[in-house]
C-alpha cells in the first residue's frame, strides 16, 4: 500500500475512550483458546521478539556482555532457539554491546533523552541521542516530556519526538509515553497519536521504573491508535509494551490481542517488541517442559 499525504490533527481535540469498552475487549482476548502447536510457536515469537535490557546505575561492562551473551545463547540445551530482537542499554554502554553482539544480527538499543525522567533541556537531550548514534545504536527509546504534556504543551511535545527523530538519523525511534503517568486512556490514545504524527517508529507505553507500568488495556488503546493511524496514512507504526509482563501465558496473551487488532503484519519483532528481560527465562522454562516434559528449576538459567 503507497504511503497517504499525512495530514496532521489537532491535538487539542479531545480523544475520547470508552473505558469499560476498551478493558472488557481486552479481558476478552485472555480467554481465547491456544492449541498446543500455536502455542510453541508463539513462545519462540515472544522470545524473538524481547528487548533484553539493562538500566541500573550498577551497569557494569562485564553485567553488559554477559547479557549480550544471553541475548544470542538463549539456552544452549535447546538448540535452533531464535535470539532476541535487541539489548537495550544507556549510550555510555552502546559501543560495548555493539563489540559483544556482533554480526549476530541482534540490535542495540538505547534509551535517551535524560531517561526515565525526561527532565532536561532539549538540547542535552538531542546531545544524549547523537552520542548514542553515533556508538552504534540501531534504536533509541526517546522518553516524552509528560510534565509539558499534563500542561497541555502538546506543541511542545511534537515538536521535541520530532527534533529527536530528525537526531536518530538511520536508527529506528520508539517513544515511551509513560502510559502510568498519564493516568487515563484519553491522555494514553493522544499521547500516542502526537508521538506518530511527530516521527515515531513505535509507541512504547513505559519505561519500566514506575508502576503501573503497561497493561492490557492500556496496549489495547496503543494498538487501536497504531490502526487508526495505518488507515489514515499508509505508514505502520511498531509497539512495545514494556514492564511488568513477565510471564510466558501473558505474553501470548498480548500477541493474540496484537494478531486480532492490527493483523499478521505485525506479528513479528520489526513492528512489536516485549520490553520484559524477566520474560525470556519464564519462556524458556515454558519450552523446555514442551521438549522434554519436565520443567527446569530457575538455576539452569542465567539470571542476565
Amino acid at each position: 500500500m503507497a504511503e497517504k499525504t499525512i495530514v496532521i490533527p489537532s491535538f487539542s481535540l479531545p480523544a475520547r475512550i470508552d473505558q469499560v469498552g476498551i478493558e472488557e475487549r481486552a479481558a476478552r482476548f485472555t480467554k481465547r483458546s491456544i492449541k498446543n502447536e500455536t502455542k510453541l510457536n508463539g513462545l519462540l515469537l515472544t522470545l524473538n521478539m524481547i528487548d533484553l535490557t539493562t538500566l541500573e546505575g550498577k551497569d557494569t561492562v562485564g553485567k553488559v556482555k554477559q547479557l549480550c551473551y544471553k541475548a544470542v545463547h538463549l539456552h544452549d540445551e535447546y538448540p535452533g532457539l531464535p535470539t532476541v530482537a535487541a539489548v537495550c542499554v544507556y549510550p555510555s554502554m552502546v559501543a560495548t554491546a555493539k563489540k559483544a553482539l556482533g554480526d549476530s544480527g541482534v540490535n542495540v538499543a538505547s534509551v535517551a533523552t535524560a531517561f526515565p525522567s525526561g527532565q532536561a533541556p532539549r538540547n542535552v537531550k538531542i546531545s544524549d541521542v547523537k552520542y548514542a548514534v553515533q556508538q552504534g545504536a540501531d534504536e533509541i527509546d526517546m522518553v516524552i516530556s509528560r510534565g509539558k504534556f499534563l500542561e497541555g504543551e502538546y506543541n511542545y511535545v511534537f515538536d521535541e519526538i520530532a527534533a529527536v527523530k530528525e537526531a536518530c538519523g538511520e536508527a529506528r525511534l520508539k517513544v515511551i509515553l509513560e502510559t502510568g503517568e498519564l493516568v487515563t486512556y484519553d491522555k494514553v490514545r493522544r499521547a500516542s497519536d502526537i508521538a506518530m504524527y511527530a516521527g515515531a517508529d513505535f509507541i512504547k507505553t513505559s519505561t519500566g521504573k514506575i508502576s503501573p507500568a503497561a497493561t492490557m488495556p492500556v496496549t489495547l488503546v496503543m494498538l487501536e491508535a497504531i490502526r487508526d493511524f495505518y488507515y489514515k496514512t499508509g505508514k505502520m507504526i511498531g509497539m512495545k509494551p514494556a514492564g511488568g509482563i513477565s510471564k510466558s501465558k501473558l505474553a501470548l496473551h498480548y500477541l493474540v490481542m496484537l494478531n486480532e487488532t492490527l493483523g499478521e503484519e505485525w506479528m513479528n519483532n520489526h513492528w512489536f517488541r516485549f520490553g520484559a528481560s524477566s520474560l525470556a527465562n519464564d519462556v524458556l522454562m515454558q519450552l523446555m517442559k514442551a521438549r522434554t516434559g519436565v520443567y527446569q528449576g530457575k538455576d539452569y538459567f542465567s539470571i542476565d
